[in-house]
């Protein structure tokens, strides 16, 4: 671990979050001897972020706890672009209404996360439709575009897996990156920002908007990355068999919110306490040496600490007690087991064979009510394929009364 001379890149190192810096000495230097306004771009695709964009606003709350300015950047703009990163098809446009009634929805989040003022650290909301939309389009490519090279450009991942995929990309997309980086440049000159920051994901972007500002302005911006998050078996973080793991209550209950982190993965406890909880570091170190059953005890830290965060003190302990009243009487040892067999099972089969549903068309009933639940998180898709981990044990509920543990 590297030794910095300012706490923001201290903490940050600490905790986890950083992947790649364009210049971690220079920043370090920086944000020493200044405050550092810094940002973080998010498109508006949805009412609500999901818990993969969790690290990225974490991250803007940890400049704001040591002492910088966070900008949360929100793509009125972009979002008429779409974003190439990790997509294998073109994004669906929306309408100006249904972005402004998304970006609506994800300040909300913002709002319980960050403070927000006139202040010097505190933090600010800014869309990039305000300056994107002014644009000329010929104009912008005449001043922007000669600093890009498409040689270059057909180098990142971002187009360069679609193209080997052989998926189409369009020229509107094409230039999302040039646009990211005129954000930067624009977020520079107007409101003194010097970092951007971002998922590894967006190293290239971030790169080209640190490039532009030199050979523009002369100014000095620096990048900086998490990295990429996956749960310890791999899988993309905030993904469950019931769909994403959204941030608003109204795409999620704080129940099955609260669930998804008392769920987590024993190898991913100390490292999820750290990005996404405010506990101390000793704390974390000696909550995640706790071995055996006692671990459960740090999982239940961990849901209530981040549902706290993100949902409130009252929906934390709400579901905290729901869980406690669901699960009464410990693992499960008095429940029903069922062994799905190496090949597993649908889970209308399952519902079925533990005698919870009459008949598969009764399952896909209860399915489409919400009321199945495998390890606290919904169930959505009636053909979903039940196959627990060897040596993990899964947990099925329907309703509140009903219940069993799943075996391989």
């Amino acid at each position: 671990m590297t030794t910095y001379e300012s706490e923001l890149l201290r903490v940050l190192d600490e905790r986890g979050y950083v992947h790649q810096a364009t210049d971690a000495a220079g920043l370090d230097a920086l944000a020493a001897r200044q405050v550092v306004p810094g940002y973080i771009g998010f498109d508006a695709t949805a009412p609500s972020l999901h818990v993969g964009s969790l690290v990225q606003i974490m991250m803007l709350r940890r400049m704001q706890q040591t002492g910088h300015r966070p900008i949360v950047l929100m793509g009125g703009g972009t979002t008429r672009v779409g974003d190439p990163t990790g997509r294998d098809e073109s994004r669906k446009m929306l309408t100006d209404e249904a972005i402004a009634d998304n970006i609506a929805g994800i300040r909300t989040v913002f709002e319980k996360l960050l403070v927000f003022g006139d202040g010097p650290t505190d933090a600010v909301m800014v869309d990039n439709q305000d300056w994107l939309g002014e644009l000329g389009y010929i104009e912008m490519l005449q001043k922007v575009g000669t600093h890009f090279t498409v040689n270059r450009m057909l180098t990142f991942d971002s187009v360069r897996l679609r193209l080997e995929r052989e998926q189409p990309m369009t020229f509107l997309e094409f230039n999302y990156m040039i646009l990211q980086g005129y954000d930067f440049r624009h977020l520079a000159q107007e409101m003194g920002a010097r970092l951007q920051m971002g998922g590894s994901d967006q190293w290239g972007n971030i790169v080209n908007g640190v490039e532009l500002g030199r050979r523009m302005d002369g100014t000095e911006l620096f990048g900086l990355t998490t990295p990429l998050l996956t749960t310890a078996d791999g899988a993309k973080m905030g993904k469950t068999a019931g769909g994403a793991v959204w941030l608003n209550e109204a795409q999620l209950p704080a129940y099955d919110f609260w669930q998804y982190w008392r769920n987590a993965d024993d190898r991913d406890v100390g490292r999820f306490l750290r990005l996404f909880t405010d506990l101390p570091l000793d704390e974390i170190v000696r909550l995640e040496a706790l071995e055996g059953s006692e671990i459960n005890a740090a999982k239940v830290v961990l849901a209530n600490e981040v549902t706290r965060l993100v949902r409130g003190e009252d929906s934390a302990r709400s579901a905290e007690a729901t869980a406690a009243e669901t699960f009464a009487g410990g693992a499960g040892e008095d429940l029903p087991t069922l062994a799905v067999g190496p090949e597993g099972m649908r889970i209308g089969a399952v519902l079925t064979a533990l005698g919870f549903t009459a008949s598969n068309g009764e399952a896909k009933r209860k399915i489409a009510e919400n009321a199945v639940r495998l390890d606290g998180a919904a169930v959505a898709d009636p053909g979903f394929l039940v196959l627990p981990e060897i040596g993990r044990d899964l947990r099925l509920s329907l309703g509140r009364k009903k219940h069993a543990i799943l075996t391989r």
